[in-house]
């Protein structure tokens, strides 16, 4: 289906709206400030709102697509979703001033497609409840795991440049990018085991745990290895999994602007259904196999939902360690202590606020209570609203989050 002239002129008009948004000059100071906080001076704390559950956002028709081609359609929707966000709940999201498209990539994957049963309580919506089904039982079942071969598709890569460049032209430019590493098998193994079985399993059987984690392990090493071999590794991006990546230490001193190298780029890492385990066990089966992979890149993010103010000593191994999530069900003041001026005090924000009716009054308290800690130890912190799976079809919800947070800031900045 080719782009026909109506859609040209759609989304024409949308980066219009876009390029100028992107060119104010608030968009350097928010970089400068995500900038600052991650080389670890603390200062006024970046804010930022991700995976908005935008079927349930839609004012006045402004989110509806009105595009059918799908490349016309994914951009069109990328634009009304920035400029939604930019006009209702923006808190200091960087607007970049292109288009970005990121770079086409084939695998032959690496596990069996998942095998589960579902509970549905809103169509619309992609967050659901599961059962695994467990597909990783024997010795001869971890035969299903394999290094994948990853090839990057450069004739789609031009062709997809090619005709953002063709709509956009003389408005704003087109750019592709390429991709942080994100790893996260503890989110993985239990897509194809179940969470139950797995932990039997870290006490039944051990040994086998161990097996499939260094699965894992040689299958993610193989993968980071052919994207730098590919030159499909970004340094420059805006977004790291939901928290801003700006550093003065990426890329490396020695980047001659080249092919971007492991050691040029941040890691994402997390192990999140181990809240309930002890740090022994989180050593044992996580950051033994995790931390060889993690010195190959130039920094690393560590943590997302589960709570680690008991296991900050353990991060402390890691030397290239930058930034350190602290969940809604962390004790703050723990890991705050702890971290000191040494860590980002990476603050997720509890999505539950927002969830119902979000109340001014909670939210200034919880904010007021994460600054005066940060302030009390000294710690750079950000906040990151996130994993917002429902506002009850009240995108007001975001709106006074987002304002709210900010008052409170602008009476300690």
């Amino acid at each position: 289906m080719k782009i026909e002239s109506y859609e040209i002129h759609i989304l024409r008009e949308l980066a219009k709206e876009y390029a100028e948004v992107a060119a104010l000059d608030i968009h350097q100071e928010s970089i400068k400030r995500m900038r600052d906080n991650n080389d670890l001076k603390p200062g006024r704390p970046p804010v930022l709102i991700d995976e908005v559950p935008w079927h349930e956002m839609d004012i006045d028709g402004q989110l509806i697509n009105q595009c059918q081609n799908d490349f016309a359609r994914n951009m069109e929707t990328f634009f009304r979703k920035k400029l939604f966000q930019w006009k209702y709940f923006p808190g200091d999201m960087v607007v970049e001033n292109f288009f970005p498209i990121s770079k086409s990539i084939h695998s032959t994957g690496y596990m069996p497609e998942v095998k589960e049963n579902v509970a549905i309580t809103d169509a619309a919506n992609n967050i659901i409840s599961h059962q695994y089904i467990d597909q990783l039982k024997t010795e001869a079942d971890l035969e299903k795991l394999t290094i994948p071969h990853i090839i990057n598709d450069r004739d789609t890569d031009k062709k997809n440049l090619e005709m953002a460049r063709d709509i956009l032209g003389d408005i704003l430019p087109a750019k592709l990018r390429g991709f942080y590493l994100y790893y996260a098998p503890w989110d993985q193994i239990p897509r194809l085991r179940g969470v139950s079985n797995v932990f039997y399993d870290m006490m039944d059987r051990p040994e086998f745990t161990h097996e499939i984690i260094q699965r894992f392990t040689e299958i993610q090493a193989s993968i980071m290895e052919q994207y730098e071999e590919q030159g499909l590794l970004d340094y420059d991006l805006a977004d790291l999994h939901c928290t801003p990546p700006y550093t003065s230490d990426l890329p490396a001193k020695d980047y001659d602007g080249g092919k971007v190298r492991l050691k040029d780029i941040w890691i994402r890492s997390m192990a999140q259904m181990f809240s309930s385990i002890s740090p022994a066990q989180h050593e044992e089966f996580d950051l033994q196999y995790s931390k060889p992979l993690f010195e190959k890149c130039g920094l690393v993010y560590y943590g997302c939902c589960e709570p680690l103010d008991n296991k900050i000593d353990l991060l402390r191994k890691i030397p290239n360690m930058r930034k350190i999530g602290v969940s809604p069900w962390s004790d703050q003041e723990k890991c705050a202590e702890q971290m000191g001026g040494d860590y980002v005090f990476a603050r997720k924000s509890n999505p539950a606020s927002v969830a119902v009716k979000t109340n001014p009054d909670e939210i200034r308290k919880d904010i007021k209570e994460t600054v005066e800690i940060c302030l009390k130890y000294g710690c750079p912190y950000e906040f990151v609203l996130k994993d917002i799976s429902t506002v009850s079809y009240r995108p007001e919800n975001l709106i006074v989050w987002e304002r709210t947070v900010r008052e409170v800031l602008d009476s300690y900045y």
